[in-house]
């Protein structure tokens, strides 16, 4: 089994190490946070279920304790508020994951890192540039979570399972996201086709209805955040598969963020397109072919993250 350190303990840090236990992906959980009370608390908290799932020990650390981690999930940061972008955090959680970088490349230099905190994007490609760590083993959540949003929302408007829904958010975590509809199948159908072929074609309500879709996707962050303060239910999930799909090492495409080396034309950024996870990290991406269009908002997105990344002091 593994040891999983976990770096932040606010909602999104301790619901990922709930989930951690629960799903029994890893035999030892480290919780790191510079409020250690909370921190404490939470791995109590935590620990006190593991008599109801795969026994695992978890505590409170420091630094120091994630030594000899095989995955280190980062989640630590100022939380986006209401009416707050993503890219408004960029500065604070710039200067808190750069230290976090210089303990960690201290104390873990091997392990897997998975970038949670946002601006997810640019927070990866610091983590990539100052840490050195090799960049294989950093990935950033990207659009895993978008991507999830899309399909249960297609799901629920098919009337198929999620399982069934192929459609990923490509480009940033973030309002210049998009989904390359060219790629999007449901049931071995391409989309457009999907209602005509399918029994329950009377029920289903579908008129090409892609923006609508696509804004709900780059919204429903913010929905959410206004109706309960915070988002971390579904991002500890979404987080929960891509150490699933490590460990499990047989390499499966998702959509996380790492950075590009002249795919699609780009260099220098840290974004999402879909790409091959296995135990040793990022293993390489799927550059499938998409549309003049698609290629076109891939560069906005693209340009977007680099216009922040340019006014940051790294």
């Amino acid at each position: 089994m593994s040891k999983i350190s976990v770096i932040g303990a606010g909602n999104v840090g301790a619901t990922v190490a709930n989930d951690l236990m629960i799903q029994g992906l890893a035999s030892e959980i480290v919780l790191v946070d510079v409020n250690i009370k909370r921190a404490e608390g939470e791995a109590l908290d935590i620990y006190q279920g593991a008599p109801f799932h795969s026994p695992a020990i978890v505590r409170c650390g420091e630094y120091c304790d994630t030594k000899d981690s095989d995955i280190v999930i980062i989640t630590c940061g100022v939380a986006r508020k209401p009416g707050m972008s993503r890219l408004d955090l960029a500065q604070t959680n710039v200067n808190i994951i750069k230290s976090v970088a210089v303990e960690m490349a201290k104390y873990a230099p091997g392990a897997l890192y998975i970038i949670v905190s946002n601006p997810v994007d640019i927070l990866t490609y610091v983590f990539t540039k100052v840490s050195g760590i090799p960049e294989r083993q950093i990935i950033g959540s990207g659009t895993i979570l978008d991507t999830s949003r899309l399909q249960s929302e297609l799901a629920k408007r098919f009337y198929i399972s999620p399982k069934n829904v192929h459609a990923q958010v490509y480009g940033e975590h973030g309002d210049s996201s998009f989904v390359p509809w060219s790629l999007a199948h449901i049931g071995n159908n391409r989309l457009e086709n999907y209602k005509e072929q399918s029994p329950d074609c009377d029920r289903i309500d579908w008129n090409q209805d892609y923006e609508e879709v696509e804004e709900f996707v780059k919204k429903s962050g913010s929905i959410i955040i206004e109706k309960k303060g915070a988002t971390f239910f579904a991002v500890a999930m979404s987080v929960c598969q891509i150490v699933r799909c490590i460990l499990h090492d047989a390499g499966t495409a998702l959509t996380v963020s790492s950075l590009m080396h002249g795919e699609y034309g780009l260099e220098d950024v840290c974004l999402s397109v879909l790409t091959l996870v296995d135990r040793n990290g990022v293993r390489g991406k799927l550059t499938t072919p998409l549309t003049e269009e698609e290629v076109a908002k891939l560069h906005a997105s693209a340009d977007k993250l680099k216009s922040v990344i340019a006014q940051l002091e790294i």
